[in-house]
C-alpha cells in the first residue's frame, strides 16, 4: 500500500470506519489516479455449504415451512415490523438447527454485520423489559426462509427476518451474492439503563453522518437540508422497489476531499455489513463507475444529538436511508437498497436471459 493509501486509511480509522469497509476502501484508493481495480468474485462455497447443511437438518414439516420455490411471490414479502411471518423461526428449531442457521448468517455477512444482527435481536429482550411486556418481544421470533435450491450452478436466495431485521440475499450465479434489501433497526437506539446502559448497536451509522453534516459550511448545508422536520420513518418503507420522488441533497462533487472521505465512511459502514468480497465489489463499483456528482447526501431535521433526524445517501445504483425520530429520537430504522439488484433484480434477470433454467 502506498504512503498516500496508508495516510488515508488512518483517516478512515479516526472516523470510525468498520474494518471490513476500511479494507475495501483502502484497496480502492491505492491505485494511481484513484481508478477502481476489478474486485475478486465472491466465493459461494461457504454460503452454499452452510445453506445445504441447514436444510439437511430439517424434517418434512420444518423443511416445508423453511423453503419456497425461487419464483414464489413470498420472496418479495419483506417487513421490519413485528408482524406474522412465513418461514421457520428460531424458537421452533432444535439447538443443532439453530446453530446451523447462525452459521448460514455468518457465512453471508461480515463479522461486523453478524454482530450487529445479533445485537438487534438482543435488543428485543431489553425492549420487552423496558416496556414491561416481555412476552410481546421475543428474541427467538426470527425466521429463516430459503428460496430455490442452494448450489453453485443455479440461482437461489434466502432471508433472515424478524422485528428490526430483514436481510435478503440472492445468488444469481456461483460467483455473485447480492445483498438487498438489508434493513437494520434499533429500539432503543441508546440503552439508558440496566446492565447494557450506554449500548448503541447502530451508533456508528448516526455518528459518522452527523460528523459529515457538522463539517458542511452554510452553502453546503443549505443544499443538503431537504426538510426542517425529519419524516417519521424511512421514506421507501418496505416497498418491493425503492423509489423516491426526487433526487435531492448535496452532491459529493461539491464536497472537499475530507468530506468525501467522510461520505465514503458512511457508505462503508453499510457496505461493511456484507461479506468481504461483496463489500469490496460494491465499493469498487461505487468508486470506479459512478461520478461523484451523482452521489448525494441529504439530511432532514435537527443536526443535534438526541433530536429527531433523518439522512440518506443516494446514488444511481444504491440507496441508504436512516431515520431516528420515534421514541423521542431513540429508535433507529436504517436500510440499504440495491436499486438494480434488490432480490436478485437485474443480475437474476440476466442469468435467465442467458438461458439458465428457473428452479
Amino acid at each position: 500500500m502506498s504512503r498516500q493509501s496508508t495516510d488515508s486509511a488512518r483517516r478512515f480509522l479516526r472516523l470510525g470506519l468498520g474494518l471490513a469497509a476500511l479494507a475495501a476502501v483502502a484497496a480502492l484508493i491505492s491505485a494511481p489516479g484513484r481508478s477502481a481495480t476489478p474486485a475478486p468474485a465472491a466465493s459461494e462455497d461457504g454460503v452454499v455449504g452452510a445453506a445445504t447443511a441447514f436444510l439437511s437438518l430439517l424434517d418434512g414439516d420444518a423443511r416445508g415451512r423453511a423453503t419456497y420455490d425461487l419464483g414464489d411471490e413470498e420472496r418479495f414479502n419483506w417487513a421490519f415490523t413485528p408482524v406474522s411471518r412465513n418461514g421457520f423461526p428460531l424458537k421452533d428449531m432444535t439447538l443443532e438447527q439453530r446453530s446451523a442457521a447462525h452459521a448460514l448468517l455468518q457465512a453471508t455477512m461480515s463479522s461486523q454485520g453478524y454482530h450487529k444482527a445479533n445485537a438487534i435481536i438482543e435488543l428485543e429482550r431489553i425492549l420487552g423489559v423496558l416496556e414491561g411486556r416481555p412476552e410481546r418481544r421475543d428474541p427467538e421470533d426470527y425466521y429463516v426462509t430459503v428460496f430455490g435450491t442452494p448450489g453453485a450452478d443455479g440461482p437461489w436466495a434466502w432471508r433472515f427476518e424478524g422485528h428490526h431485521l430483514s436481510l435478503n440475499f440472492s445468488s444469481p450465479t456461483g460467483e455473485l451474492t447480492v445483498t438487498g434489501p438489508a434493513f437494520m433497526g434499533a429500539n432503543p437506539a441508546l440503552v439508558t439503563s440496566g446492565p447494557k446502559a450506554g449500548w448503541r448497536p447502530l451508533g456508528r451509522e448516526e455518528d459518522m453522518a452527523r460528523a459529515l453534516v457538522h463539517s458542511l459550511d452554510a452553502e453546503q448545508l443549505q443544499a443538503a437540508m431537504i426538510a426542517a422536520e425529519a419524516p417519521r420513518d424511512i421514506i421507501t418503507g418496505n416497498d418491493r422497489e425503492a423509489r423516491l420522488e426526487a433526487v435531492e441533497g448535496l452532491p459529493a462533487s461539491r464536497m472537499s476531499d475530507e468530506q468525501r472521505q467522510m461520505l465514503f465512511s458512511v457508505i462503508g459502514e453499510y457496505v461493511g455489513n456484507m461479506e468481504a468480497a461483496s463489500a469490496h465489489a460494491w465499493m469498487a463499483r461505487i468508486h470506479g463507475e459512478i461520478d461523484p456528482g451523482e452521489i448525494r447526501f441529504a439530511w432532514a431535521g435537527s443536526t443535534e444529538p438526541g433530536e429527531g433526524h433523518y439522512y440518506r445517501v443516494h446514488g444511481p445504483s444504491f440507496l441508504i436511508e436512516y431515520d431516528n425520530t420515534q421514541g423521542n429520537a431513540n429508535h433507529v430504522h436504517s436500510v440499504w437498497r440495491d436499486l438494480e439488484n434488490d432480490f436478485g433484480g437485474d443480475a437474476l434477470a440476466r442469468h435467465y436471459e442467458e438461458g439458465h433454467p428457473h428452479n
